[in-house]
């Protein structure tokens, strides 16, 4: 008698584990939409006090925009041991009732191990939807699915860990890249969605911290000029290893949103794709730059397109825009 009950509580508390780490799906709205908010290089630092002001931002942003899934773009913690930083986070997402996902940037951690360790670590939080493959370079990479009124997958969240420092050292020095792991491992994952849709590329976006180099590219657009500010050179890395080239055979990622240069805010597009920047979160020094918040991503349900602009601390809404819409009638004006 003893040993049945021992057995039932066994099985009453594996059931209760198990519910207690199933993890929330990602559905569009009956309205047909799919919001996302993007908040990046917060830069916090609880020892030394810096960039507190972060959480009253995020909770802001969120309280203002309600959307379906939060995105913290890299460099958020800015200490050595960043573990206290992500239960604060995790707190203000979870009071938000918002899930939330982050992606590496080159503060976060710096060597492969530390970055493991954390990236583990966020992963046991309920709310945070993180499953890194585990496989490849990096320690954040994984993709989301967002369903549709069917049930069936209708839209695609890559998010990628684009590393931290060059590994050429002294030869190549700067920002790390995409491993030719990572870029193989989107171009599978690619293959096999777009097979399972008859075929056809499912309207995908993709989240990482370092910019590409042909950002560069996507500000120089003449016939579709971008919108928003660039105050600084990108800080892309010297190497490319041809993710932006994988995107464009894949033909599923619309547009690119990353982080790691603070005074940049812009959209651009290149070759077709959408390259855009976060807004930085953290509250920035001089009066010019841009203020702190996050960008704002929808997602309509069955269309290659997707709207975003900028929500700041203060409430302001600025650079709406619309993707393509905004940028073919500049390019159609253009000529």
């Amino acid at each position: 008698m003893k040993q049945l009950v021992y057995t039932l509580l066994l099985l009453v508390l594996w059931t209760l584990s198990g519910t207690a780490q199933q993890k929330r799906s990602l559905d569009f709205t009956s309205d047909g939409d799919f919001k996302v908010v993007q908040f990046t290089d917060t830069h916090i630092n609880l020892e030394e006090g810096k960039n507190l002001q972060v959480f009253d931002v995020i909770s802001s942003v969120l309280a203002a925009e309600k959307p379906q899934l939060a995105v913290l773009t890299g460099d958020i913690a800015s200490q050595h041991a960043p573990r206290e930083i992500y239960r604060k986070l995790a707190a203000i997402f979870e009071a938000e009732d918002v899930p939330w996902v982050v992606v590496f940037g080159n503060h976060d951690a710096r060597d492969a191990k530390a970055r493991k360790e954390l990236a583990n670590f966020v992963e046991q939080f309920p709310g945070c939807l993180n499953h890194d493959v585990g496989t490849l370079t990096g320690s954040t990479n994984f993709v989301l699915t967002v369903k549709g009124q069917t049930q069936k997958t209708a839209a695609l969240l890559y998010c990628m860990d684009s590393n931290a420092y060059s590994t050429l050292k002294p030869k190549v020095d700067g920002y790390g890249w995409f491993d030719f792991s990572q870029v193989n491992w989107y171009l599978q994952k690619s293959r096999d969605y777009t097979a399972a849709n008859a075929g056809q590329p499912l309207p995908a976006l993709a989240f990482f911290h370092i910019p590409l180099p042909e950002y560069t590219q996507a500000w120089n657009n003449q016939l579709a000029p971008p919108i928003g500010v660039k105050n600084e050179d990108e800080c892309s890395p010297d190497i490319n290893t041809g993710m932006f080239a994988a995107m464009l055979h894949g033909g599923d990622v619309m547009g690119t949103f990353t982080g790691h240069d603070h005074i940049n805010d812009y959209i651009g597009v290149f070759h077709g794709i959408a390259l855009a920047y976060g807004r930085v979160t953290k509250v920035m020094r001089n009066e010019e730059d841009p203020k702190a918040g996050g960008r704002v991503i929808v997602l309509q349900e069955n269309q290659r397109q997707f709207k975003t602009w900028i929500r700041e601390w203060s409430g302001n809404k600025v650079l709406e825009c619309s993707f393509p819409g905004s940028f073919q009638e500049k390019e159609q004006a253009a000529r």
